[in-house]
């Protein structure tokens, strides 16, 4: 199919898009109807048949991007984490785990460590934190809606500055449609210092563990369980029957599961990108990393660690063959959502950049002296991407929707400058996330909410002035961003605000007499 020039048409695909999801809250849906305007545009623009061109161009271009890599990569991995629940390690692991933890901040930073080591997905981060951690929290009279603070802090934060990630795997993709970066893992990996409001979130979270800062609604729920006044309203956490823990494995069978995923997935990075090869010149693990293909290491990691799980477990009879392969099929089904919207997300940017070319109307409209516009395009672009995130419940369809635009706008702006384009990459990142981790209706706010078992919007609310400081303080970060290009002046503007406002609201704690004592 030939592109065509279709004017200001040309980016009204994801302005559909936007527009339903923010009316919907649905964002399959939003997706698809965006797709088809593009495609129905083309077919007006070229003269094709308006009832049947428009679905059958959309299956072309879904064709042509649809990245298979990425696809078997995310299948794979939720194949993973449900059999490593399914054998019982991450209930062993909780088991251990009480033998060691002997007050209440060490439940704390243990709780937000174990969040740390289960980068690899977001949905079995929350899950797992939850259900090894809630009888240690209850133990030292921790909160649960504390609980489900931490774990929401610790799960997308983390993955979407994790390079070996199901998040990674999904920016990877969205950038490969942009034919903006010779190598999208280097970029991700560039943009990681840059995401402000994942880096904030995690200092956060440490901060609150250190010296149990607590403010707004938590103060409340953390003054009731302490003092054991009143017992926290909890839900019904227990398993499902398709769901139950059905072996009894040990920690090993989480632990050893996920140290072959990192390590034959950096081993198949290396290896792909001519570490081990002829060519002197990828003789050195940074010009490796540049030039190999991220995606196929990750199929082959997933796969590995997949392997060595069912080793582990079939062989000691943790799990029947039958169980584990039943496992398999439960983990791979509960990633279809998440392959639908890489899909949709990848039809969408195809359709808008390659036939109706979108770059060319927006380099056209921008001109390269508006300096200004540059300046405070990391900002805006993080409010939108927060908000657009907030509203729909998904960072990854916001990140799908918005990484095309702004990679265009970043190009048209300033088409020399890789600095601004790596920053804007990263505000629209971190807005995502933010959006995600607050939103009442994301997934992994649901899950926090399940896995910790504190009612749902308890865990909302008092969330919800955590997300929000780190929040302004990134949005001034980007602010400094978008004026100097400095990652110092940027990023330690954002830690001096977060620093300043938790000693003062610590501070306050004291005075009325509500700190912790651990």
């Amino acid at each position: 199919m030939d592109p065509v020039s279709v004017g200001i048409l040309s980016i009204l695909p994801p302005v559909i898009a936007v527009t339903l999801a923010l009316i919907t809250k649905e964002v399959f849906s939003s997706l698809l109807l965006g797709i088809l305007s593009g495609t129905l545009i083309y077919t007006l623009k070229t003269d094709g048949n308006v009832l049947i061109d428009p679905f059958t161009n959309t299956i072309k271009v879904m064709g042509q991007k649809f990245d298979l890599n990425i696809v078997l990569f995310c299948s794979l991995l939720g194949a993973l984490v449900y059999v490593i629940y399914l054998a019982g390690g991450a209930k062993a692991y909780g088991n251990f785990a009480t033998t060691k933890i002997k007050n209440r901040r060490s439940a704390l930073f243990s709780t937000s460590s174990l969040g740390v080591f289960l980068f690899i997905d977001d949905y079995f981060n929350c899950l797992t934190v939850g259900t090894v951690m809630r009888p240690i929290t209850d133990k030292y009279r921790i909160s649960r809606a504390k609980l489900a603070y931490i774990i929401d802090a610790t799960a997308a934060p983390i993955c979407i500055i994790a390079p070996i990630s199901s998040w990674a795997a999904a920016v990877g993709s969205n950038l490969k449609s942009t034919n903006a970066f010779d190598s999208e893992f280097s970029a991700f990996v560039a943009a990681i210092p840059w995401n402000f409001y994942a880096l904030l979130s995690i200092l956060l979270v440490i901060l609150v563990c250190a010296f149990n800062v607590d403010f707004g609604p938590m103060l409340k729920h953390e003054q009731q369980a302490i003092k054991n006044e009143a017992p926290e309203k909890m839900v019904n956490t227990e398993n499902s029957d398709d769901s139950k823990v059905m072996g009894n494995g040990n920690m090993w069978d989480m632990i050893l599961p996920m140290i072959a995923l990192i390590f034959i997935c950096v081993m198949a990075m290396l290896y792909l990108g001519g570490y081990y090869g002829d060519d002197p010149a990828y003789h050195t693990v940074g010009a490796a990393f540049g030039n190999t293909d991220s995606s196929l290491s990750l199929v082959l990691g997933s796969f590995g660690a997949l392997v060595v799980a069912f080793f582990m477990m079939v062989s000691r009879r943790v799990l029947t063959l039958k169980q584990f392969m039943d496992g398999v099929l439960r983990g791979v089904q509960a990633m279809i959502p998440a392959n639908m919207i890489l899909t949709f997300a990848w039809t969408i940017s195809g359709v808008t950049r390659d036939l109706l070319q979108a770059p060319e109307f927006i380099s056209g409209i921008v001109q390269n002296d508006f300096a200004l516009m540059g300046a405070i395009l990391p900002a805006a672009v993080f409010i939108i991407a927060g908000f657009l995130s907030f509203s729909t419940g998904t960072a990854w369809g916001t990140f799908g929707i918005l990484i095309p635009i702004m990679v265009m706008v970043a190009q048209a702006i300033a088409p020399d400058s890789h600095e601004l384009l790596i920053i804007t990459l990263s505000a629209t990142l971190a807005g995502s996330v933010f959006g995600d981790h607050c939103s009442p209706i994301s997934d992994t706010t649901v899950l926090s909410s399940a896995g910790s078992g504190c009612v749902h919007i308890d865990h909302v609310y008092t969330q919800l002035p955590y997300a929000i400081l780190v929040a302004v303080c990134t949005f001034f970060g980007y602010i400094v961003a978008g004026l100097t290009k400095s990652l110092a002046l940027s990023l330690g503007t954002s830690v001096v605000m977060l620093l300043a406002t938790v000693i003062f609201l610590h501070l306050r704690q004291i005075r009325k007499n509500s700190k912790v004592v651990f």
